[in-house]
């Protein structure tokens, strides 16, 4: 059931497609520019007629076809404050068997399905690879773990929506 459902977000490419049907990934200036302006959060449906979403949509569709078969989820945001810039990520998890997985499809260098043996572990190790990118950065590191939000919410309401969730890390990173 899980890899047909990693199977089925193969088709899945990362991005946001603009009115013109056009990846804005792909125009650098649009991404960093204009981004939160016009994104909006898809319903499943329409990520899986669109074939493009960022992780925020590829979640939720992860969420809808894992709902379908049972099995119990539960999903995270990370983000970094640095100066006002604000990357994130969102994740999906699910335990079995006594073991916890981080089911992954949208972050293509972490793709796949990872195994661990606790919470805490399978945390850190998102942590880590995702501070990796901000190794000489100081800021503030949250994880939060939230439930499905609202559909066609915009960038910055996401964020908000986020923060009345459940905190499960807040950290200081101060550079040497």
């Amino acid at each position: 059931m899980i890899t047909e459902v990693l199977n089925k977000t193969n088709d899945i490419e990362y991005g946001f497609k603009d009115s013109d049907g056009n990846n804005i990934i792909n125009d650098q200036d649009k991404w960093d520019n204009e981004f939160a302006d016009f994104y909006y959060l898809q319903e499943p449906e329409e990520l899986l007629n669109t074939k493009c979403g960022v992780c925020w949509d590829q979640v939720e569709l992860e969420r809808h076809l894992l709902n379908k078969y049972n099995i119990p989820i539960k999903t995270y945001f990370i983000y970094f404050n640095n100066d006002g810039m604000l990357p994130s990520h969102t994740f999906l998890v699910y335990e079995k068997d006594n073991k916890y997985y981080w089911f992954e499809h949208s972050w293509y260098r972490e793709r796949g399905i990872h195994e661990y043996t606790t919470m805490e572990e399978l945390l850190d190790d998102v942590q880590k690879k995702f501070m990796k990118d901000y190794q000489n950065t100081d800021g503030i590191l949250y994880i939060y773990e939230y439930k499905k939000p609202k559909r066609h919410i915009k960038c910055m309401e996401f964020y908000d929506y986020i923060s009345t969730q459940k905190l499960i890390k807040k950290e200081v990173i101060k550079c040497q």
